[in-house]
């Protein structure tokens, strides 16, 4: 088939290269000229592991093209997916202004019967709204359907999430628009839910929102665990244990963060209080996430604080890992950014190691009172303590000694649990990690 997709971001990006290594024929387009030049000579922009190699391959097979011409793309595709930003409005609702615009872009460029997906996150009712934009910004009347297909991308895994999906959501009012895109889909061979739209559109915000309140939940359990010495770890594998329940995203650590699980609670909420339906467990979710980093960086102040206003002040801390998570350099909602905050305003300075996001860190975050290094140990040098921000996999086989042997102090503080206690005390460590008493090097 031909496509367009319109929004070359990291949704757009790995949408438009795995559909084109499927076989299609697909145009990308984007606003940001220098995105699309650089896209066109075969660079990747972003970093997902596969994805590189995805663009390479089309680009140079004459599958996938770049453009920011929104007529030409439109004029030569059969389905139009949207894959523009839906940030975080002012009043907690969700931004439309791009998708608005993609819309009526497309309208301008409609000449005979096109396929519109949105494949961005949506709230419920912006189906009809990119219908209404349409139907109001053609030059001519034209025949169009409207479909909702959101995406279960997770970052790290996107392009394997997008290849071997758990499910595909199709929600139209039109049989033959959902046949067409489930076609589209055939390849992959996963199981397709077809619905109307406003089911589609609601499935992708309840699936994050459910997901946000299972890591939340287990949160609230380790604070427990921390007062009991019950162990958070064991505790998970005893519930995730339940068919009912499963393994996946029982994880303690410092809460939930990235670009989708923050906002879609917000939408969601934003979404029930506007329609009068109370939603007070997701306000619960949103209290007990907002209060984990908070409630880490006390447990820091505590253990290497002195009475005074500033009470980290002379302090140097060491902060491995600043993206969101593992396999990405995405900083947003990272909790590094609130962590290094709370951190400096409390006095203290910060050294700082990230495999791959430190570009980014360094536009995000600042250089205030804070040194990017080359490596872990680099960023131990001379600190009181190091803080586990992001569970990395290089950090996980750490020398433990190597590392020792260039603090002041040896102290971790594990926010994501990467270690177990025995292993850091057997090399001298103070340990404190998430869910559990903390531990003393033995004697």
């Amino acid at each position: 088939m031909n496509i367009c997709v319109i929004g070359c971001g990291y949704v757009g990006l790995v949408t438009g290269a795995v559909f084109a290594d499927l076989g299609n024929d697909v145009i990308g387009v984007d606003i940001d000229k220098s995105r699309v030049d650089i896209l066109n000579t075969g660079d990747c922009p972003i970093h997902e592991p596969r994805l590189p190699e995805l663009l390479k391959r089309n680009l140079s097979e004459g599958r996938l093209t770049f453009t920011t011409s929104i007529p030409e793309a439109v004029s030569e595709s059969e389905i139009i997916f949207i894959c523009v930003g839906t940030p975080t409005a002012e009043d907690g609702g969700t931004d439309l202004s791009q998708v608005e615009a993609a819309a009526a872009d497309i309208a301008r460029s409609v000449h005979d019967y096109k396929i519109i997906v949105n494949k961005s996150t949506v709230p419920v009712g912006t189906g009809d709204f990119v219908r209404e934009v349409i139907e109001k910004n053609g030059v001519a009347p034209t025949d169009f359907d409207v479909v909702c297909n959101p995406e279960f991308l997770r970052e790290g895994q996107a392009v394997r999430d997008t290849l071997q999906p758990e499910r595909i959501v199709i929600g139209s009012s039109s049989e033959k628009a959902a046949e067409i895109v489930q076609l589209l889909y055939q390849a992959l061979n996963a199981p397709c839910i077809i619905t109307d739209t406003q089911s589609a559109e609601l499935i992708k915000y309840a699936s994050n929102a459910f997901l946000a309140t299972k890591i939340t939940f287990i949160n609230a359990v380790a604070n427990l665990c921390e007062k009991t010495q019950a162990d958070i770890r064991e505790v998970a594998k005893g519930v995730g244990a339940d068919s009912r329940i499963g393994h996946d995203f029982l994880g303690a650590g410092l809460g939930y963060g990235g670009s989708c699980f923050p906002k879609d609670v917000d939408a969601l909420l934003h979404a029930s209080r506007r329609l009068g339906v109370e939603m007070s467990i997701l306000e619960a979710v949103r209290a007990e996430n907002d209060s984990r980093v908070p409630r880490f960086v006390q447990r820091i102040i505590e253990r290497l604080g002195e009475k005074h206003s500033l009470p980290l002040e002379g302090q140097t801390i060491g902060l491995l890992g600043l993206s969101f998570k593992p396999d990405t350099d995405d900083m947003r909602e990272a909790k590094s950014i609130e962590i290094c905050s709370a951190l400096r305003k409390a006095g203290a300075r910060l050294r700082a190691y990230d495999p791959i996001a430190t570009a980014n860190a360094r536009r995000i975050v600042g250089n205030e009172s804070i040194e990017y290094c080359q490596s872990p140990y680099e960023a131990a040098k001379g600190t009181s303590g190091i803080v586990i921000v992001t569970e990395w996999r290089e950090f996980i086989q750490l020398n433990l000694n190597r590392l020792k042997s260039e603090m002041v102090e040896p102290i971790i503080f594990d926010g994501r649990n990467i270690y177990s206690s025995e292993q850091v005390t057997d090399a001298g460590f103070e340990y404190f990690s998430i869910g559990k008493t903390p531990a003393n090097p033995r004697e």
